[in-house]
């Protein structure tokens, strides 16, 4: 399991450069606005989150099946709360709050990726069904098809890759825009 608030405990200075690659891959994908033209995720605070975390989990999803991966998962996920952190304190919330809403996205998060990791064992219907309900508000079971096909090639091209490659951060998210005319 992931400790949310470990980051505090130690520095990782060692996989430092590689945990910044990673996430800043994930930041950039998570970005890319054909999930928002093309899949209907909003293009809010909410649904920004909402692909982020989809990205982490598909991330630390590959690290779970990985040889000696668990110092990278929980590093990886100590940047995200990190990352979190200083988001919410940009948009001036308050020291007194922050601790209850790093608390609110790690529930978000927990409860997510648990959705994420029975329905991606469940099949490509189950999986839909729950991206349909947590990326885009319950509407739109058509574009939740097709971002459930995203995420199968995400996590097959991940899935592909070695711990050194994928650690090697050399790789790159497969494009949504493919998913989105491969289900068509």
């Amino acid at each position: 399991m992931l400790w949310p608030f470990n980051h505090f405990s130690k520095p990782r200075t060692r996989l430092r450069g590689t945990i910044e690659a990673i996430y800043g891959m994930i930041v950039t994908q998570a970005r890319e606005p054909s999930f928002y033209r093309q899949l209907g995720v909003a293009d809010t605070v909410n649904g920004r989150f909402d692909l982020l975390v989809l990205h982490l989990w598909m991330v630390l999803r590959r690290f779970r099946s990985g040889e000696g991966t668990a110092n990278v998962s929980q590093a990886l996920f100590d940047r995200f709360c990190e990352d979190m952190d200083a988001n919410l304190r940009e948009m001036g919330v308050g020291d007194l709050t922050v601790p209850k809403r790093m608390q609110a996205f790690g529930e978000a998060f927990y409860g997510r990726a648990a959705a994420y990791d029975a329905a991606f064992a469940a099949g490509d219907e189950a999986l839909a069904l729950a991206l349909c309900k947590n990326v885009l508000n319950g509407e739109n079971v058509e574009n939740a098809r097709r971002l459930a096909t995203y995420t199968k090639i995400v996590s097959a091209h991940l899935d592909g890759l070695d711990d050194s490659a994928l650690l090697a951060t050399g790789w790159i998210f497969p494009a949504a825009a493919e998913a989105s005319e491969s289900h068509s």
